[in-house]
């Protein structure tokens, strides 16, 4: 009896031994707090939290890759255009990676769990800094997107410039003057100021594609479209519209409607002194900023050379003040019922990596000035860019016209009257003129320009002697010739900063041989946004 209890105890025992040595096991395989396992976990946990909020991301990172993608396939094409103007070699942004970031590699085998514990914790940091990495730019395309009511892009740009300026003698205006004015006791004999005025803005929209063909649209201002009516109201220049166009761009033909420039007079000098006002404006640039629409249309004959054709409708302004402060009455062009006819051609081709540019070009209106007094006017033009080597160019224009003075020529004038207008019997004659500007341009780096020019506009004498000067233009009668020349150099220490020193020398002419004279100096400095 006694053998069969201690053997009965000797199974209880081990039993229970078996039982213990289980359960410690079992609480063994538990991962604790501290143990790699659980530390595995957390951060798993972790990556996951982070990956949610990473897909939250992403849907607004796609946006935001389309509009840079957009962005910089825009910026390359300008910038090849813009480096061709200069006759640089046109720079390649390099290529945008579409895949996105690079998946991380696999560790090959089996690793410790406290190899794992640091592969982990390094792909959380790079998920963390992606994150963040991915808010900065979120936040910069917030604050540098212009929003419209449309879904297209519109951009902001332009330039705020102060000029200082001193004058020598009389001129008719003294921050950007065009011509000198006759000599009078009680005017001053030279001047000093300082003027925003020509500061610019302009907006661009980036609109959709029509079968192929983009739509881009922008509008240009500046300030100097006059002053209120105030103490020191000289230094509050009022917002003016210069241009604003509408264009349809196809892979060869462009559609442009909108307020431009005389596309058949498409050059101006080069001069940051005078942006109001094209450079040699009533000194033989045809300028006026005119409501027109045109077609043009671009023929390649090789690789390096081509013909551009452009033919258009344009308002047919006359160059008279307006009767009015509010309401828009027609002017003797307008009064015609028919609008302005222009046409121009030009052969292009690249030699020392600038482009060499001849074109040609004509323009016709009629002018009505009642009692069937009409007036038809005209105008030939001729533009030419000649590089001369790598640093060198000559650019300018030519014209020969009649009654142009909506375009800037004949200085501002287009007829001339032998009484007053409102009378019936008054005699009305179509002013001659002639006209005409060169520059020649001297890049001495890509950051430094020097430029010299010289421009005259010149109306027939025999025209202006035909009636008495007392009576015959609405603006000055006598006023025969008008010269202007000019030096200047032009510094851009950065794409977004400039500074600018120019001399100009001024000299008109009148019918009876009258000469008046003055000089402009200007000193600008800019930063483009």
């Amino acid at each position: 009896m006694v053998s069969l209890v201690a053997a009965w105890a000797r199974k209880f025992l081990a039993l229970v031994a078996l039982f213990t040595m289980n359960a410690a096991v079992v609480r063994g395989q538990e991962p604790t707090r501290t143990s790699p396992e659980y530390q595995t976990e957390a951060l798993e946990r972790r990556l996951q939290n982070l990956q949610e909020q990473m897909s939250g991301m992403q849907s607004m990172m796609a946006v935001m890759h389309a509009d840079l993608l957009r962005s910089r396939a825009e910026a390359s094409e300008l910038r090849r255009e813009l480096e061709a103007s200069r006759g640089l070699p046109a720079a390649r942004l390099p290529a945008e990676n579409v895949s996105g970031p690079k998946s991380e590699a696999l560790l090959p085998g089996p690793v410790a769990s406290s190899q794992a514990g640091t592969g982990n914790e390094q792909r959380v940091q790079k998920l963390e800094e992606e994150q963040q990495l991915s808010n900065a730019r979120v936040e910069e395309q917030n604050q540098t997107k212009v929003e419209s009511a449309s879904k297209y892009r519109v951009r902001l740009s332009g330039a705020a410039i102060l000029s200082l300026i001193s004058n020598i003698g009389l001129v008719d205006n003294l921050d950007f003057p065009s011509l000198v004015p006759a000599d009078r006791p009680i005017d001053p004999k030279g001047s000093f100021g300082a003027s925003l005025r020509q500061s610019l803005l302009g907006l661009e929209v980036f609109g959709p594609e029509i079968k192929g063909a983009r739509v881009s649209a922008d509008l240009q201002f500046d300030f100097a479209g006059g002053f209120p009516n105030a103490p020191d109201g000289v230094t509050l220049g009022l917002a003016r519209l210069r241009t604003g166009v509408v264009r349809i761009t196809g892979q060869r033909t462009t559609l442009v409607a909108g307020q431009d420039a005389p596309f058949f007079s498409p050059l101006s000098p080069s001069s940051i002194a005078s942006l109001a006002l094209p450079a040699f404006a009533y000194a033989g640039n045809l300028w006026t900023w005119t409501p027109q629409i045109r077609l043009e249309h671009r023929v390649n004959l090789t690789e390096d050379s081509g013909f551009l054709l452009q033919g258009g409708l344009l308002d047919p302004l006359t160059g008279e003040p307006p009767t009015s402060l509010y309401l828009r009455t027609p002017d003797a062009g307008e009064a015609s019922r028919q609008p302005a006819y222009a046409a121009r051609t030009a052969w292009s081709h690249r030699l020392f990596h600038h482009e060499l540019v001849l074109g040609v070009g004509g323009y016709y209106s009629r002018q009505n000035w009642e009692f069937h007094r009409n007036v038809d006017a005209w105008a030939g033009t001729t533009d030419w860019t000649l590089p001369l080597g790598d640093q060198w160019e000559i650019s300018g224009e030519f014209y020969r016209g009649r009654a142009v003075g909506g375009l800037g020529g004949g200085i501002g004038r287009s007829a001339v009257f032998s009484g007053p207008i409102t009378d019936s019997s008054t005699r009305v004659r179509g002013l001659n003129a002639t006209g005409g500007w060169a520059q020649l341009k001297f890049r001495q780096t890509q950051k430094l320009e020097w430029n010299g020019a010289f421009g005259q506009d010149s109306s027939f004498a025999r025209d202006l002697r035909l009636f008495p000067l007392s009576t015959q233009s609405y603006f000055d009668p006598s006023l025969a010739r008008n010269r202007s020349a000019f030096l200047n150099f032009i510094y851009r220490p950065r794409s977004d900063l400039l500074l600018s020193v120019e001399y100009r020398r001024l000299r008109t002419l009148s019918v009876s041989g009258n000469s008046e004279k003055g000089g402009h100096i200007n000193l600008s400095m800019g930063v483009l946004f």
